[in-house]
């Protein structure tokens, strides 16, 4: 054979065996890949390979040896062996929704499955880096937080439970599915069943519990005063205001000078009044009304003048744009404004001079607008009303100032149908309000009416925010628009309302999807299922559907109201967004220059999520009260509504109370229930028994437990035996631990 035929066979052989060890390589790699955070062992990957010659398990050997000295796989300190190849990772906050499993939110993309060991030491809330498996759960992608990038707190609030050498806080907050270990030396004088707020040492590291120090004691669980500091503490609101800030406050002098009353527009002489709630001591709004010679109203929205005694970087300006808005608990306000302005030198009191911001409107009959002004004014209220007088006043036809209230009651009328008629959606919620004794227990849930005297309100104070954002963006038609802080409301994601539609439509009812139909196939949707079973679960659905309004100094519009241009100008005592648009608006009448956008939109940014936390809070102060009055609430069956499907069981709201439990599929023994998330269902696997969203069932209090604020059902027919400590009345300080 010649030399030249000899070196052709010699590289034929070689490149088949190349390819042969480059294939064998490879599936050693795809194993590794479907293995990328575990590994395998040696033998795993023989056994995987179905190897069992001894050549084939040496070369298997070999091709590992090559695949850790080219730097493709690594070999851990297990003596797994590890792929080193590159993986997709996202960055994400995590929703800790179950002890078993969470999501990672990445944004505009499907959140990401993680199971709870995969999660780490990250906890609900955390911003994480995570990484992405080969696999799915269901629909959604499956990953590994592999990073925290930025914890979201590290100060929590729990009740302890106190041994001899160690303690334990179990925290409120339902999504920290895990308990917090604290040393001796770190317990602060708590004792078991104190309400405390911990910070947090050192995170959890594989089967390690996180560690924490109490840093206050709040009181025994189960006390009102307890309960509510205690979520005070979790959403960090504050306890009190400064000292130097009630002391800026105080200095602020009383007064108002004859100086100050010339540079406004004196509307003392004119009728003027106002209308709040019963218990409410900031009053915000006013409304004066005149009669034109020429047949038409002069209607006045006068709006107390936060801005004219708290000054730009003050320390009262610098509090109230830290706290952004009020908030209001079951039984207390946590103002943004000391008791001196909120109460006193700004709210518009009766028989006394004020000093207010006013969008003034000069309408007809109908409702047509045919002038308007904007300017600061002083006031003097000649009538406090309750919702509820002016509202006896309204059906009655008599009592002071009935004309007036009559009129503004048929503008407000005529203004709300014009709304409605250009697409504003009709979404009637029922709040509940507690009857409280004077420990703080419940001893009634009161759902709130809104009647004729609440949507009069209403109505004039949409018109001024309207009016007020529409003036500002058309004031100067120069290249430069002026900056102002919105009010906006985007249109409702379609693939939403599409689900949302599919399922009215189970109920018989029929919706047009497109953009520009939404709003009022939404109104047509709502007058038609109004007195039906439906209703109050398609209402629910339908605002779950919309999207969140906010603030921005970008003018995206309303969906909500049909508006193209709103604001929020009328509540200044309590949000801080009001008072950014007083300034800017008297800025710009002023003929001052666009101001800078970035900063206003980083204090819209701000507000937004202040009001947030704030709805959080009041969210969980009803539910708190919520639970306390089913805790000693009679035992006996009650009328539901099925208010929420999930993957870990349905939420039911009860009929009578308007308080929302849980029946856990844990407690779902006759059947194996699967999750129709589409369909908003569980359907039993055996029996084909289905359970959806707002479907009456009769329910049964199994257990409440008022740490975590949560209420446990079960059906009323269902066989499960309930253990006698489980239903009784809990005492304060005694409650039922959470489930592992």
């Amino acid at each position: 054979m010649s030399k030249k035929k000899k070196e052709t066979r010699t590289r034929k052989k070689d490149t088949r065996e190349k390819t042969q060890t480059g294939k064998h390589q490879q599936v050693i790699l795809n194993l590794l890949d479907a293995e990328s955070h575990r590994g395998l062992t040696l033998a795993q990957i023989i056994r995987k390979t179905g190897a069992k010659k001894k050549e084939d398990l040496k070369k298997i050997e070999r091709f590992i040896q090559s695949l850790l000295d080219s730097d493709r796989i690594r070999q851990l300190s297990n003596g797994n062996f590890i792929s080193n190849r590159s993986e997709e990772e996202f960055v994400g906050t995590v929703d800790h929704v179950s002890s078993r499993f969470g999501y990672v939110d990445i944004g505009e993309e499907a959140d990401i499955y993680v199971k709870a060991k995969d999660l780490g030491s990250a906890v609900h809330g955390d911003t994480v880096k995570v990484s992405i498996f080969p696999t799915k759960h269901g629909d959604h992608r499956e990953g590994k937080v592999v990073e925290v990038v930025k914890r979201n707190r590290t100060r929590f609030v729990g009740r302890i439970e106190v041994s001899a050498n160690f303690a334990f806080v179990i925290p409120d907050f339902r999504k920290i599915h895990q308990d917090f270990f604290v040393y001796p030396e770190n317990i602060n004088g708590a004792k078991t069943n104190d309400k405390v707020v911990i910070d947090v040492v050192s995170w959890a590291e594989e089967d390690k519990k996180p560690e924490a120090k109490v840093i206050q004691v709040l009181g025994k669980a189960g006390e009102n005063e307890a309960e509510i500091h205690s979520i005070m503490a979790e959403f960090e609101l504050p306890f009190r205001f400064p000292e130097d800030v009630e002391k800026e406050s105080q200095a602020i002098e009383e007064g108002i000078t004859k100086q100050e009353i010339k540079q406004r527009r004196d509307f003392r002489a004119i009728t003027t009044f106002t209308i709040d709630p019963e218990d409410a001591k900031d009053f915000d709004d006013a409304l004066s009304f005149k009669k034109l010679d020429n047949g038409h109203y002069e209607i006045g929205v006068h709006i107390a003048d936060v801005t004219h005694y708290v000054r730009p970087n003050s320390l009262l300006e610098k509090e109230a744009f830290d706290r952004a808005t009020s908030v209001y608990l079951v039984d207390r306000t946590i103002p943004m404004l000391p008791e001196r302005l909120s109460n006193g030198l700004c709210s518009l009191r009766p028989d006394e001079d004020k000093l207010t911001f006013a969008a003034v409107f000069e309408m007809d009959a109908k409702g047509k607008i045919y002038d308007q002004w904007f300017g600061r004014t002083v006031i003097h209220s000649d009538k406090r009303f309750s919702y509820e007088e002016a509202q006896e006043v309204l059906e009655t036809g008599r009592g002071p100032f009935k004309e007036e209230l009559t009129i503004l009651n048929d503008l407000a009328k005529k203004l709300r149908k014009e709304r409605f008629s250009k697409g504003a959606v009709n979404f009637e919620t029922t709040e509940v309000k507690f009857k409280l004794d004077d420990k703080g227990i419940p001893l009634a849930v009161i759902p709130k009416i809104r009647k004729d005297a609440h949507k009069l309100i209403e109505e004039f104070m949409l018109l001024a925010n309207k009016h007020v954002a529409t003036f500002v963006y058309d004031y100067k038609k120069g290249k430069e628009k002026n900056t102002f802080v919105y009010r906006i409301h985007d249109f409702p994601d379609p693939d939403k309302v599409k689900d949302f539609a599919l399922f009215a439509k189970q109920f018989g009812h029929r919706m047009n999807v497109e953009e520009a139909s939404i709003s009022q196939s939404l109104n047509k949707l709502m007058g038609d299922i109004e007195g039906k079973p439906e209703q109050h679960v398609l209402e629910q659905l339908a605002i779950r559907t919309m999207a969140k309004a906010k603030y921005s100094t970008e003018t995206k519009g309303h969906f909500g109201l049909a508006f193209n241009h709103y604001s929020h100008f009328t509540s200044p005592i309590r949000r801080y967004p009001d008072m950014m648009a007083h300034r800017l608006l008297q800025h710009y009448l002023d003929d001052g220059k666009p101001v800078s956008k970035a900063d206003y939109e980083e204090r819209c940014e701000h507000s937004s999520e202040r009001e947030k936390r704030a709805a959080d809070a009041e969210r969980a102060s009803i539910k708190y009260k919520q639970v306390e009055f089913m805790t000693y609430a009679e035992k006996k069956d009650y009328d539901g509504l099925i208010s929420g499907v999930t993957e870990w069981g349905i939420y039911v709201e009860i009929i009578e109370t308007k308080c929302e439990g849980m029946i856990r599929m844990a407690d779902m023994t006759d059947d194996f229930y699967e999750f129709d998330e589409k369909n908003y269902r569980i359907i039993g696997r055996k029996t084909g028994k289905i359970y959806r969203l707002g479907d009456r069932i009769s329910v049964r209090i199994k257990k409440t437990d008022i740490d975590r604020r949560l209420i446990d059902l079960i059906f009323a027919d269902s066989v499960v035996q309930i253990e006698e400590e489980d239903t009784a009345p809990a005492r304060p300080g005694r409650r039922n631990r959470r489930d592992a």
